[in-house]
């Protein structure tokens, strides 16, 4: 089969969809990736097929998260964003679709996807890392961690959809008839479902559709990846380090936040990963040894323990490691997955940069360092190690097309 997929977002969004392309060019079929340019590295270094999409990452997410978990402020931020790229997005994707079997389609480019493959009589498949799919299990990971009963937690998923919808419409419906199609004037129903999602960080919901599945992890096997001299001189000259990093979160006072930290867990060694956000000001101490962009999957097992942001990406590698994280959440799921890990006794509750005196972070990394918490990371390592997103991924995708045909 010839499969377009698209994206539009962070690493953490691209990266999962070039492993699963990557998975299905193994079982034989063609794939053709669109992202943002300035995630594609992986599709590179795999020789997955891609393109890039209209649009700057970069600066969309300087300007969402600089506003913080403003719910107001991130609706606007997506309807500038959505006016600026949806058409040209539509254009290259509609180009790309020519010729092709299915569409799978996620993150900020799931309607355009969605468009497309309505446009030429394809079946599309939604892709995601972040449970969309109404439950009565939990609310929707985008809004606040509540405790709301089963009825008002599947109706959060109805609320937070249509939102991204009316962000989404007018912009979707203009490409539409750029293309000679109909306006749109409800949600898409009835689509399959993909989660790159381990099924032992986040179980698959009871009342879910048949054809919404959590997946497990989207990501390689393990590669034999060898660290460059100079972190291997540090790796092996102590103890296991501390990983701190926030990847592509920015607007946040860099300089407080990480002297925080860094004097919290002083003298433990540190790799420090600057992201986005870069270096702070002030000299770094001794025991703190910078690192630039590194595989996850491979670094993180080396490390004692993980400070994030909460990503979904790097949650499911700081898991699978079978190592303790420290969660500072900034916006969107983020916060989800904090509580998540706090929930399976991996995690303290979620840090917030606003609040970094002494004792809270004393009493968070002790936390993580208790033999318990870290019994309880190796054993979900180990039951994540066991997973095999990408097959099973791969697996249905091709059960769900023949089915079409």
């Amino acid at each position: 089969m010839r499969l377009l997929a698209l994206t539009y977002g962070t690493e953490g969004d691209t990266r999962p969809l070039v492993m699963l392309c990557h998975g299905l060019m193994a079982a034989g079929h063609e794939v053709m990736l669109l992202a943002e340019g300035g995630t594609l590295g992986s599709a590179r270094a795999l020789g997955v097929p891609h393109a890039a999409l209209e649009g700057d990452i970069h600066d969309e997410v300087v300007a969402l998260v600089s506003r913080g978990n403003n719910t107001l402020a991130a609706s606007r931020g997506l309807a500038r964003m959505a006016r600026r790229h949806v058409p040209a997005w539509t254009r290259q994707a509609d180009a790309a679709a020519a010729g092709c079997d299915a569409v799978l389609t996620g993150g900020l480019a799931a309607f355009v996807g969605m468009t497309v493959a309505e446009r030429h009589g394809l079946p599309a498949i939604g892709l995601g890392m972040i449970p969309l799919t109404p439950t009565a299990a939990f609310p929707s990971p985008f809004l606040p961690r509540l405790p709301l009963p089963g009825a008002l937690n599947r109706l959060s998923y109805g609320l937070v959809n249509q939102a991204v919808w009316r962000t989404f419409r007018q912009p979707i419906n203009q490409a539409r008839h750029a293309l000679g199609m109909p306006p749109r004037r409800s949600l898409w129903r009835d689509l399959p479902m993909l989660y790159g999602i381990s099924p032992s960080l986040l179980p698959q919901p009871a009342d879910w559709p048949a054809n919404h599945r959590i997946c497990g992890q989207w990501r390689l096997p393990d590669s034999p990846w060898q660290p460059p001299p100079d972190l291997q001189a540090f790796l092996d000259a102590g103890p296991a380090p501390v990983y701190l990093g926030f990847g592509s979160m920015t607007g946040f006072d860099r300089d407080r936040v990480l002297s925080a930290l860094l004097d919290a867990l002083a003298p433990r060694r540190v790799l420090l990963f600057p992201g986005w956000a870069g270096l702070p000001s002030t000299p770094l101490p001794a025991h703190v040894f910078v690192v630039g962009p590194i595989p996850h999957e491979a670094l993180f097992p080396r490390c004692a323990l993980v400070i994030h942001h909460g990503g979904s990406g790097t949650t499911h590698s700081a898991c699978r490691a079978g190592v303790p994280s420290l969660v500072m959440p900034f916006a969107a799921d983020q916060f989800f997955w904090a509580a998540r890990l706090q929930a399976l006794g991996v995690a303290p509750a979620a840090l917030s940069p606003k609040r970094l005196d002494a004792n809270t972070l004393a009493r968070a990394i002790g936390f993580v360092e208790h033999a318990g918490t870290r019994e309880r990371a190796a054993a979900l390592g180990r039951a994540m190690g066991m997973e095999t997103g990408v097959a099973k991924a791969a697996d249905l995708i091709q059960q769900w097309l023949a089915g079409n045909r």
